[in-house]
């Protein structure tokens, strides 16, 4: 009996800190939304053994996420469209969960749900427009910058998975498969020849570099994602362990434009293994309840 009580409490416990954590990301209506994308019949965009599936349904998006952010923060307008129109600072988990809900729909959900995150994301967009402080103009629905994002997001999630993911690293051609995966998505928000290999995304990524910097507004973006995000005191030391993980896997070169430390040993050794061990916890506390036991008790 005493087992059994303590099996008891322990998912008690992994209940209670999953339901927190999906609640994070998903949102107050995410049973609701479980339910439209996940369970609803109907044909999907993308097959079962598809390596967008993998990766998107892997807790490493929690620092390919991060780390999309820090990355996209560089492009000045990009960052100028963030400011001048996304209410980060007082609502950062509704921009997680608008972002959460269309990964989910667009890789996971049928194709009507699939459709109508594309074009609930194209209205959003044609809204958002202005001058950045530099005196360009801006449009989040130019094809230029939506590229841009694209490829932030999908280098971001590649690289996370690769060294965050449960389970192998996916191979060469997986790679290939992914960035091809993902290709589909973007073409629909309206970007213009995605990459649709891991060659052609490292080299659209090298042919944004002369574009990017590090701006007053990116830098306090940094600041406010990695140390200032309002967390309840629990949580503050594991969403610590996921902000080393996404700033040890920002390019050098990122670093010093953001005001990123850089320590490669301290990365490869004490940061890797907080991002494993906090992303092993997100994993226990949200994996499916086990099966009730009847083995009789325990002494």
């Amino acid at each position: 009996m005493v087992m059994s009580r303590l099996r008891g409490g322990a998912e008690d416990v992994r209940s209670r800190v999953g339901g927190q954590v999906l609640g994070l990301v998903a949102g107050p209506r995410g049973p609701e939304r479980h339910e439209r994308i996940f369970v609803a019949a109907g044909e999907r965009w993308f097959a079962d053994d598809r390596p967008i599936r993998r990766v998107h349904a892997d807790m490493s998006m929690f620092v390919g996420g991060m780390r999309a952010l820090l990355l996209q923060s560089l492009h000045p307008l990009a960052m100028a469209g963030v400011a001048g129109h996304s209410d980060y600072r007082h609502d950062p988990w509704g921009r997680l969960q608008r972002t959460s809900l269309f990964l989910a729909a667009t890789t996971f959900g049928p194709t009507e749900e699939a459709e109508r995150a594309v074009a609930r994301v194209r209205g959003i967009h044609r809204r958002v427009h202005g001058t950045a402080p530099d005196g360009r103009a801006y449009a989040a629905s130019d094809p230029h910058l939506l590229g841009w994002v694209h490829v932030a997001e999908v280098d971001s999630f590649l690289t996370a998975y690769q060294r965050y993911g449960n389970g192998a690293a996916l191979t060469p051609a997986q790679r290939d498969a992914y960035v091809a995966d993902t290709a589909q998505v973007a073409t629909k928000l309206g970007v213009i020849d995605p990459p649709r290999t891991e060659a052609e995304l490292v080299k659209r990524l090298a042919e944004y570099r002369p574009e990017l910097t590090g701006t007053p507004q990116a830098r306090q973006a940094a600041r406010y994602l990695l140390l200032r995000a309002p967390l309840p005191v629990a949580a503050r030391l594991p969403y610590g362990a996921l902000a080393s993980a996404a700033v040890g896997l920002m390019p050098v070169w990122t670093r010093w434009p953001l005001r990123l430390p850089y320590l490669p040993a301290a990365e490869a050794t004490v940061g890797r293994l907080a991002g494993w061990g906090v992303l092993a916890g997100i994993r226990w506390a949200t994996r499916p309840p086990a099966p009730a036991s009847h083995h009789g008790t325990d002494g």
